[in-house]
């Protein structure tokens, strides 16, 4: 039987069988919405994380764990919405000249750093899958997610509504999304990665986001926030 091979030219030559390459797997987005400013539609946008996972048993999920980093600065969490594998280590560096206290207390791992000054990090290890809602005990206006996810075949979407995946073997997979702003319930898509394909193009994927709603949240210890609370200032809240 007859193979084909791809021949790669760098420092070295190296001989792979075509039948062995992974794919790349493209898409857009369309996006419903209510009336917002073009500012906050972007964002909306460039938050969507779209993954992967196999439907048979034949391909892996391959999560290996990752060290990621979820930056904490001008009163604000950067990046808003940070994809991880499972068993991946975030840090949470303050490079504010304010203290902060990171944490979560909702559906997906529970944590907290507790209050820490400027200039210093903490790390947290997420060992589960879910959605992870972080908040600032001391700040009101921080929020942010971090998706944990059991595969490695993920993206986020590019402000003009496409992404891509990379390095995709073979296979049927699930196509999955999550979008903070996302309203009901909204199927996954289902596409099939052909051996020896280089791009597999994926079905349109549409998320409305037509009934969000903002809400505010309370502390870590489930109380309302003072109404000064984000002007407090290096020494962190009044003792």
């Amino acid at each position: 039987m007859t193979r084909l091979w791809l021949t790669c030219f760098s420092a070295a030559i190296c001989l792979v069988p075509l039948s062995a390459a992974a794919a790349s797997v493209s898409g857009v987005v369309q996006l419903s919405t209510t009336s917002r400013s073009p500012g906050e539609r972007t964002r909306s946008v460039e938050d969507i994380v779209v993954w992967l996972e196999p439907l048979d048993n034949t391909t892996t999920l391959e999560a290996q764990p990752q060290h990621a980093r979820m930056l904490q600065k001008d009163k604000m969490f950067h990046p808003h919405v940070l994809p991880v594998t499972v068993g991946s280590t975030v840090e949470f560096p303050n490079a504010d000249p304010i203290f902060h206290n990171a944490f979560s207390n909702y559906d997906g791992q529970l944590f907290d750093v507790a209050l820490y000054p400027p200039g210093t990090s903490r790390t947290v290890v997420f060992r589960r899958p879910g959605v992870v809602r972080v908040f600032c005990n001391i700040h009101p206006s921080m929020a942010a997610i971090i998706l944990v996810l059991r595969t490695r075949y993920f993206a986020k979407v590019n402000a003009d509504r496409s992404y891509r995946i990379s390095n995709v073997p073979a296979g049927q997979y699930a196509l999955s999304f999550f979008d903070e702003r996302a309203s009901g319930d909204q199927s996954t898509l289902q596409l099939t990665v052909e051996a020896g394909a280089w791009e597999t193009r994926a079905p349109l994927l549409q998320i409305s986001e037509a009934g969000y709603v903002t809400s505010p949240h309370k502390n870590k210890y489930g109380r309302n926030y003072p109404p000064d609370a984000d002007t407090y200032g290096a020494n962190g809240p009044p003792k």
